[in-house]
């Protein structure tokens, strides 16, 4: 995580990841994507566990702090 990202608001937010979202996938995809998201009831913790799988619990931890700013 960067610093900008840090001190944004949820405003500021919703709006960088709207345009990530129609930067990578192009306008149609990302309604569709933010459609999905509202229909479908997400389960973060399996999320989580496929972001997260190759990579060992120090990996992750060493990130963590590195990017801790509380």
């Amino acid at each position: 995580m960067t610093d900008s990202t840090q001190t944004i608001n949820d405003a500021q937010l919703r709006v960088k990841g709207i345009a990530a979202l129609k930067k990578e996938f192009g306008m149609a995809a990302t309604l569709r994507f933010l459609a999905l998201m509202q229909q479908n009831p997400t389960d973060y913790v399996e999320i989580s566990r496929q972001i997260y799988q190759e990579q060992s619990l120090d990996e992750i931890f060493v990130r963590a702090k590195q990017n801790w700013k509380g």
